[in-house]
């Protein structure tokens, strides 16, 4: 992709996505991720029905009179966006590529934070760590991302999504909310998850193509694996081979889908060619009724 249009591209992905989130998603999102902590605020005196826990027993010793610590929610957060960038991304039946999808939606969510005062980092995997951009605040920053996310090229070519949650876990201490983007494509992950979403607060957005569930009826057809590049032939004519692939793939899903149940972890399908905004305005909503 040439500068210019990569530029071009950049600038129509900022207008849409700042769009829909200065306008959709700015207080869902501000209320579905409170800050996680309390921030000591000032000292006052004690007024009847304040809570004794509360009380600054050196300031009160001080001045010989009740006084009470207050306070504040922190409203300052980190959010990560583990992206993965491996081949498996560069497909897509319906409009866009999987990776495109990823883009958009890394966008808004980054543009969503920002207008909550919170820092945004990001760590682009396959089954390597690719590139880790420590959190920041600024547009600069957010339009940083999305420049990397539309022109990064990986040097793995698998997904290793329990690699990049092992790495995540070690470069941030604090906790955190994680977006984790992926078509999770990925050799098993559940015991660096389960482990991951005890110290920050995990969402997981599955990418994902319809064509990605079943087998067309159009004969043989050579296939290549995206990641590692090998070249199949499959007659798509023979029925229980079509069969087959359908039962195995809802199979794989049914396991994933368990893999985040069982790990307390939030899960979005995402398809490419849909309207992603209702999916995501549903999460913000479900997520907001139960805190």
């Amino acid at each position: 992709m040439s500068t210019s249009a990569l530029l071009k591209k950049i600038r129509k992905i900022e207008i849409k996505t700042k769009g829909l989130s200065n306008h959709i998603f700015a207080g869902e999102y501000h209320t579905a991720f409170k800050g996680s902590g309390m921030a000591f605020s000032e000292v006052r005196e004690y007024q009847p029905g304040d809570d004794i826990r509360s009380i600054d027993w050196n300031v009160t010793a001080r001045y010989n009179a009740p006084f009470i610590k207050v306070f504040e929610e922190e409203r300052e957060m980190t959010v990560m966006l583990l992206i993965d960038v491996s081949g498996s991304g560069n497909f897509g039946t319906k409009e866009q590529f999987k990776r495109e999808l990823a883009t958009e939606i890394s966008a808004i969510l980054a543009f969503s934070a920002i207008n909550n005062n919170d820092k945004v980092g990001v760590i682009f995997f396959t089954d390597l760590i690719e590139q880790f951009i420590p959190p920041k605040k600024g547009k600069s920053h957010i339009l940083r991302i999305i420049r990397e996310v539309l022109a990064f090229k990986p040097k793995g070519g698998g997904t290793d999504v329990g690699c990049v949650l092992e790495y995540f876990n070690s470069v941030i201490k604090k906790r955190s909310i994680c977006f984790l983007l992926s078509d999770f494509m990925s050799k098993p992950f559940e015991k660096p998850l389960k482990v991951t979403s005890k110290k920050h607060d995990i969402v997981a957005l599955r990418m994902h193509d319809k064509r990605e569930d079943s087998l067309p009826n159009i004969g043989l057809v050579p296939m290549q694996d995206p990641e590692s590049k090998k070249i199949i032939f499959v007659d798509t004519s023979n029925k229980k081979i079509r069969e087959d692939f359908t039962k195995n793939r809802l199979e794989e899903i049914k396991i994933l889908k368990k893999t985040f149940t069982t790990s307390g972890v939030d899960l979005i399908d995402i398809t490419t060619g849909t309207d992603y905004v209702k999916s995501l305005i549903n999460f913000f909503k479900t997520r907001q009724n139960r805190r």
